[in-house]
């Protein structure tokens, strides 16, 4: 116990020490900036596919786990945006839409790199290229959970239809397909942690981070859906049109706070390690 909370101490401090609440607000307002591009770029591929209406409902997946005062504006907003992209716009303004969506991607690589105390080498040209190749892959991914999640019940319903046979499975199927969506949604923080900042690491060094991030950001969704539900007027009464605008900033604040803390205690977790390694005899 004292040494898991040495560790967290070390976290904490390393987490001061990086910057790590002037981080989490570049990651809150990159994320903020760059939601409305990459649902574009969403909408775009699902176009491709002639299934453009699996743009909105991605957007409502992505906002699912958000509080209610926050996803219901922006969900409007978002909504408006998919429904009032035409083919000829999005044709136009996808290199646009794919390189502002990289300012998230980005942000987050920043944050791991200052916690992971690295050093970018390279140009910033390829590390805009590989940002631009995730938010694509990210726009797939998406549409692949929206499949997942909101088409293939309608799909089993016509299964069970010609074969009545496999209704018993129905209960596996919901799990099995819930539980893929659910790796789906930490895969990203993975992906972050492995290949965003220089170099490698393994996933004994990622591990701890990883579910520190995925489970407190849970939690603090949750807890800030209370928080707003009962001082969500203060922020009408401050910031009068902009309240969820201000809203949405602090909860994504929030959530970078978490992610980037998550990534000191990786670094405080390898610290320790290496401290408590015998050195190496001498030659």
């Amino acid at each position: 116990m004292r040494r898991a909370l040495n560790i967290f101490a070390e976290a904490l401090r390393r987490f001061n020490e990086d910057d790590g609440w002037a981080i989490a607000s570049h990651i809150a307002l990159s994320i903020l900036t760059s939601l409305f591009p990459f649902l574009i770029v969403v909408t775009a591929l699902a176009g491709l596919f002639g299934a453009k209406d699996l743009a909105d409902e991605a957007a409502n997946i992505l906002l699912e786990s958000w509080p209610e005062q926050v996803a219901r504006p922006l969900g409007q907003e978002i909504h408006n945006v998919v429904a009032q992209s035409g083919g000829g716009l999005i044709t136009a303004g996808i290199v646009l839409a794919v390189y502002f969506s990289t300012s998230a991607v980005e942000a987050l690589r920043i944050a791991l790199t200052r916690a992971y105390q690295l050093r970018e080498r390279r140009s910033w040209w390829l590390l805009r290229l590989e940002s631009a190749l995730y938010v694509i892959v990210g726009a797939f991914g998406l549409l692949g959970l929206t499949f997942l999640v909101v088409l293939a019940p309608l799909i089993w319903r016509a299964g069970v239809k010609f074969a009545p046979a496999i209704a018993p499975l129905h209960d596996i199927v919901t799990w099995l397909r819930f539980g893929v969506a659910g790796v789906l949604l930490a895969l990203p923080l993975v992906v972050a942690h492995k290949y965003l900042p220089p170099g490698r690491r393994a996933w004994r060094e990622i591990v701890a981070g990883v579910a520190f991030t995925f489970a407190f950001s849970i939690g603090a969704g949750v807890a800030f859906g209370y928080y707003l539900a009962e001082f969500a007027a203060n922020y009408v009464l401050t910031y009068a049109g902009l309240a969820s605008v201000m809203i949405a900033l602090l909860f994504l604040y929030t959530l970078g706070a978490i992610f980037i803390f998550g990534a000191e205690l990786n670094a405080a977790i390898a610290h320790a390690r290496a401290a408590a390694e015998p050195p190496e005899p001498a030659a």
